[in-house]
């Protein structure tokens, strides 16, 4: 568990707030924002019936799994929010490590926050926010894990927790995400320790030095993965000593 340079436990500023079946924890908490809630709030819910995933698509949200959402209040200056996507999968990898058997398949995070066991997702994050009536912004990082069950028919092969051998309960490991998260972001200091979090992210990347194809909003480009850059960046190699950077896309290994 990390402290500040002050000596308080960076988890001490947070809440949380349990709830049975909501429609999305992400929507839960732009609510609380609405009414002016200070933020550092987490809601977790047992299931959504309306969960989202990006790009609008829908999130498998069973009893079973964890569905946690964090409510932060002008966490950093805009330019700066591009970087948080990394903090948060290094959060969620190191939550889940806590709970993986150590003969488990390899636990990397693929650009920029998806948790892979054995090259299969075990986790989606989706952030949200919005400019508050008051002048704030909210921003809310929204959160799934597979524990007990995995989505079918998915884009990309996915697993759950339990079948890489790890039986945990999602309350159980929302505690080690507590932490990790509170960790992560004070590291991560609005933006101004992005070198140390990018130094963890590639300390857990899947896939550099293999040929990728990313799927942009309007066109798919392929090359070689050749990591991320000093913001976070997905550098992409293209041929003829083109490197191409790309700051949102979906990654598939080929």
């Amino acid at each position: 568990m990390g402290v500040t340079s002050k000596g308080r436990n960076p988890a001490d500023g947070f809440r949380h707030e349990a709830l049975g079946d909501v429609g999305s924890t992400n929507t839960e908490c732009l609510l609380r924002a609405r009414s002016g809630d200070p933020g550092n709030l987490w809601i977790t819910a047992e299931r959504q019936t309306g969960g989202r995933g990006r790009r609008g698509r829908a999130w498998v949200s069973e009893a079973g799994n964890l569905y946690a959402s964090l409510l932060v209040i002008d966490p950093a200056p805009l330019p700066n929010l591009a970087s948080l996507p990394l903090a948060v999968a290094v959060a969620v990898h190191d939550a889940v490590r806590r709970v993986l058997p150590l003969d488990a398949p390899p636990l990397e995070i693929k650009w920029p926050n998806d948790l892979l066991i054995g090259r299969k997702k075990a986790s989606g994050i989706l952030l949200e926010g919005e400019k508050l009536p008051d002048g704030r912004h909210a921003l809310v990082i929204g959160i799934g894990i597979n524990c007990a069950f995995k989505p079918e028919g998915t884009p990309y092969p996915a697993t759950c927790l339990a079948e890489e051998g790890a039986h945990v309960s999602p309350q159980e490991l929302f505690t080690y995400l507590f932490v990790s998260m509170a960790d992560m972001l004070s590291l991560w200091n609005g933006g101004a320790g992005i070198s140390a979090i990018v130094d963890r992210w590639r300390g857990h990347a899947c896939g550099i030095g293999e040929r990728i194809t990313v799927n942009l909003p309007d066109r798919s480009v392929s090359g070689l993965f050749r990591g991320i850059g000093a913001d976070g960046v997905l550098m992409l190699d293209t041929g003829a000593g083109q490197v191409m950077p790309i700051a949102a896309g979906d990654v598939f290994f080929e």
